[in-house]
């Protein structure tokens, strides 16, 4: 008996179908003109992608961690300040403060979004003791935005600064005001999987405060100030490419047509699974950018094994939490201490989503969980 065809977890392939002619064109003018470092097409893609946030100031860099720290170094956080994240989420959030010598204080996250908990973050700011709360940084997980009137409630309480990780949230809004305008400053990854993926590694900066752009560019490029060898502050190499910014600039052209394809296979999953698993939070008001489909299980592990022998891919984001992760253990209180973040590790589990999935497709992938279930529809 043959064994079933594997579907893609995310399929790029399709995406480079429909613009393949637009983007060897733009990859080609790249090779032609030969500035592959700080290219006219990165200063484009800056002012387009700026257009599409509703009018803020980007700055092109090298991968989404890079930009967390230079969001951190533009605002001087270091050795002595507590930046609060949430535990649930992928290292890079606590690695780029820590790099920078701060330290992370780990914050729970709500049970239904996975997004940090703004009543967590009031009980983790009140507990600090020795260090200077000085940053948050939300992340955007799954593709939804991150709960930010209240947290941003906290941290002008508290004078703290606010980035917005939105590596899986561009395109996503709240009450129709896109990712990069939500917060004062905003990180984003152009990972290849992302809502926004590039052919390599590329991020950006968000920020509506021109200044702070300037800041940010003058960080990227080795802390340089007028000219090449005016070095006005301590930076780091960290500018996206040229070829990266000419594929960018195809992509974003589609960027909200393929979110609302995902919102409609969105859709089409939850009128399949939501009576049999719990499905995604919709909250009122809010744009998820479907960077995955979550849905949470009790017997998760054994659900995923059995969809593999049928043929469907699944992805954990994420199975251990980071207050329980080796290398970030010390900077945490152990098991039991954020039930939420602990909780969600052990049950969740992606979906196939990407937006040019033939229904076809989704029908077999809802098929494949609801035998696996044995329940009916």
């Amino acid at each position: 008996m043959n064994a079933p065809v594997t579907i893609p977890f995310i399929d790029l392939h399709a995406q480079y179908s429909r613009l393949k002619p637009q983007i060897d064109a733009r990859m080609h003018a790249v090779l032609d003109h030969g500035q592959f470092i700080l290219g006219p097409e990165v200063a484009e893609f800056e002012r387009a992608l700026g257009e599409f946030a509703d009018g803020v100031q980007v700055v092109g860099v090298s991968n989404g961690t890079d930009a967390l720290m230079l969001a951190l170094m533009a605002h001087e956080v270091g050795p002595g300040d507590a930046v609060y994240v949430p535990s649930f989420t992928f290292a890079a959030t606590a690695e780029a403060v820590l790099m920078l010598g701060a330290t992370p204080v780990f914050v729970d996250v709500q049970p239904d979004t996975c997004n940090l908990d703004a009543d967590d973050l009031v009980r983790a700011v009140a507990m600090t003791k020795g260090l200077r709360p000085r940053a948050v940084i939300p992340v955007d997980l799954y593709g939804l935005p991150a709960d930010y009137r209240r947290i941003s409630a906290v941290t002008q309480a508290h004078g703290m600064h606010l980035i917005a990780d939105a590596a899986q949230g561009l395109s996503g809004a709240i009450d129709g005001v896109r990712v990069g305008n939500l917060a004062p400053m905003t990180a984003t990854s152009f990972f290849p999987a992302k809502p926004l993926g590039c052919f390599g590694d590329g991020g950006a900066l968000f920020t509506r405060d021109a200044a702070m752009g300037e800041t940010l560019r003058s960080l990227r490029g080795h802390g340089t100030g007028k000219a090449k060898y005016d070095i006005v502050r301590i930076g780091m190499n960290a500018r996206l490419d040229t070829l990266q910014a000419a594929i960018l600039l195809v992509k974003l052209t589609v960027l909200e047509d393929e979110r609302l394809r995902r919102e409609k296979l969105s859709r089409y999953y939850d009128s399949r699974l939501s009576n049999i698993i719990e499905a995604p939070a919709r909250p009122e008001g809010y744009a998820s950018a479907w960077a995955q489909y979550t849905i949470k299980l009790a017997d998760r592990d054994a659900v995923q094994a059995a969809l593999a022998r049928s043929g469907i891919p699944t992805q954990i984001y994420y199975p251990r939490p980071m207050h329980l992760q080796p290398a970030y253990a010390s900077y945490g209180h152990g098991e039991g201490s954020l039930p939420a973040s602990e909780n969600l590790s052990r049950r969740v589990l992606s979906l196939p989503m990407h937006p040019y999935m033939p229904e076809e497709v989704a029908a077999r992938i809802c098929d494949a969980l609801c035998a696996v279930l044995r329940v009916g529809e």
